[in-house]
């Protein structure tokens, strides 16, 4: 791909402002009408010696919501290799949900109810939602489980999900 000096030099802009390789190819067709295809992209920023920057990584989200009312079933025991969540507020359901998503899940994370017992939770493909509490036997509050049920709502909304 030829382009002039000014041309390369608003790569190096468009990089330096963090855009992704497929907006400078959006870019390169809309601004300087040049018909590109991705890989294309991809060498021309690496023969300009140029690094896109990364997007920042997401983090486990927590949040605490004090509603009651409601009920849902508990799943059967099962472990995770990620952390637990901060303790709950008194009161209060406190959902975190996992970087790394548990196996034959959509999206998992862990939620601490307001008795202080903790429980995975996760969303299977089919759309499922299951618990698996820490404490076998453990059935959360019919309120805590209906707070649990709008706090992951939320969570899950506001990470795009």
């Amino acid at each position: 791909m030829n382009l002039d000096q000014a041309q390369r030099n608003k790569v190096v802009e468009w990089i330096a402002q963090g855009l992704k390789l497929s907006d400078i190819q959006n870019r390169l067709i809309s601004e300087f009408g040049l018909r590109v295809t991705y890989m294309e992209v991809r060498f021309l920023v690496d023969d300009l010696k140029l690094t896109p920057k990364d997007p920042e990584p997401v983090k486990p989200t927590e949040s605490a919501l004090t509603a009651p009312a409601g009920a849902a079933p508990a799943a059967a025991k099962a472990t995770s290799p990620i952390a637990a969540p901060a303790a709950a507020k008194p009161g209060g359901v406190v959902v975190s949900v996992d970087q790394i998503t548990r196996p034959g899940s959509v999206v998992s994370g862990k939620v601490t109810f307001s008795d202080g017992n903790i429980a995975d939770w996760y969303l299977d493909q089919m759309g499922r939602l299951g618990l698996a509490p820490q404490k076998q036997g453990y059935r959360p509050p019919a309120a805590d489980v209906q707070q649990f049920q709008t706090v992951l709502d939320a969570e899950l909304s506001r990470i795009g999900m």
